[in-house]
């Protein structure tokens, strides 16, 4: 997972920045996924952090 955030913080994939008041972040979760080689071996892990958009309320 921290090969993963680094990765990510050296891309420039996202901008941390302070949430506004009266306001409710959502939630989120880590999602991780074997990938394997064809012959059925372990290449690598990888992970990814995906927001939970079914929680949201509009409004």
């Amino acid at each position: 997972m921290q090969v993963e955030l680094s990765a990510l913080e050296k891309t420039d994939t996202w901008k941390l920045v302070d949430l506004p008041p009266r306001v409710k972040p959502i939630g989120c979760r880590w999602v991780y996924k074997i990938k394997r080689h064809a012959y059925g071996s372990i290449e690598r892990f990888k992970a990814r952090l995906v927001a939970k958009g079914y929680n949201q309320v509009e409004g």
